[in-house]
């Protein structure tokens, strides 16, 4: 079986380190990337906004290099959350888990503050 992601796109808000209460760091960031097709509504390029974990070193390194807007290559894989709410209620929701973050185009946080 085979479980492999591969995405480029953007960050869509500043990335967050997160500590577990076991101690393990965290981030869990959006990356927004276009389609490259024009709606045929809108005749306009939409994008997907899809969700992303990074675990340990890759989330301490990502928070460090990258923000809002930066662009990043992320290869992981696909793993299908639950979320269950009120009594008798489940939310199901892909993410992707990160097993590798490449910066493609950062902007570089000291200069920008």
């Amino acid at each position: 079986m085979i479980n492999q992601v591969i995405l480029v796109g953007r960050i869509v808000y500043d990335p967050e380190l997160r500590t577990t209460e076991n101690g393990r760091t965290v981030s869990t960031l959006t990356l927004a990337i276009q389609r490259h097709f024009k709606s045929a509504e809108s005749g306009t390029y939409e994008a997907d906004f899809i969700r992303c974990t990074l675990w340990s070193g890759i989330a301490e390194n990502t928070v460090q290099y990258c923000q809002k807007g930066s662009v990043i290559g992320i290869k992981g894989r696909l793993a299908q959350n639950h979320f269950n709410y009120d009594t008798d209620k489940t939310f199901s929701y892909p993410e992707v888990i990160a097993e590798k973050v490449s910066f493609i185009n950062n902007k570089d946080k000291a200069s920008s503050s």
